[in-house]
């Protein structure tokens, strides 16, 4: 008998920024921060347009409207 990993997505349940970080809490507690620079969109989004977001698949994605961009958990933890 084998025994198989289950693997958990991680969910992303907020978004906040800094003057210039981007931070992620996770739904199981987690908080990623990371450089607002290496997300140009946002870096160079006005306040207002960083505030309107939605969380998408559930959480496993974050957009923004009215930028126009995507980012998934897995890429915010991949760059931490």
């Amino acid at each position: 008998m084998s025994t198989s990993e289950i693997k958990i997505e991680p969910l992303a349940t907020a978004v906040a920024f800094g003057n210039d970080t981007f931070c992620v809490t996770l739904a199981d507690g987690r908080e990623i921060t990371v450089p607002l620079e290496w997300f140009p969109r946002l870096r160079d989004a006005t306040e207002e347009q960083r505030r309107n977001w939605r969380l998408i698949g559930g959480g496993v994605g974050i957009h923004w409207p009215d930028v126009d961009e995507d980012i998934s958990v897995e890429s915010v933890l991949a760059l931490e």
